[in-house]
């Protein structure tokens, strides 16, 4: 892999909140120049909730982005670039489901969007979970289900969870787990 793409500038166009827009000039290795976009994600972490019985915690809300409800794994943004996920993963446990977790291990690393975001999201596994209390945002409405990783299987394989996020998660925790 010889080819050198080479970045000639990168233009601010939009700060928000979660993400900001940017405007790459790239050199490509035949000497062209062209822009891409690229949106810059300070990073997320994601969490599998497994009960005592086995079953998965999920939750379902609504995504302004597909109009619609979803069903996916608890996950939230990093209050800043230098939180360590598995933190992250803890708190987003404990706001959108009310559990706290005994044990929380590493699960799977996933780049969600890789050709214009360079968004990151650690995803774990907790474990001994103990009941606590939501902690929502005044924006977020929540319901938190249970289901088996056969039911969630299914869910993916039916199309009704089409987040990359979740599906990463539950196919990673199927095969390291119930294989």
């Amino acid at each position: 892999m010889a080819e050198e793409f080479k970045r000639l500038e990168r233009k601010l166009v939009y700060k928000g909140s979660i993400v900001d827009f940017y405007k790459d000039t790239i050199q490509v290795p035949n000497g062209n120049v062209v822009q891409w976009d690229f949106i810059r994600h300070q990073g997320a972490a994601a969490v599998v909730p497994v009960r005592a019985d086995g079953k998965l915690l999920m939750v379902r809300q609504y995504r302004n982005a597909l109009d619609r409800y979803t069903l996916e794994i608890p996950a939230g943004g990093l209050n800043g670039a230098d939180e360590p996920t598995k933190d992250a993963a803890a708190r987003e446990l404990e706001e959108e489901t009310g559990y706290v977790a005994g044990g929380m291990e590493w699960l799977i690393t996933i780049r969600t969007t890789v050709a214009f975001c360079n968004e990151k999201i650690d995803i774990y596994v907790a474990t001994d979970l103990k009941p606590g209390h939501q902690h929502l945002d005044e924006d977020e409405f929540i319901h938190v289900e249970a289901y088996t990783v056969e039911e969630l299987c299914g869910k993916i394989l039916s199309g009704e969870i089409e987040d990359s996020k979740t599906i990463s998660a539950i196919m990673s925790y199927r095969a390291k787990y119930h294989s």
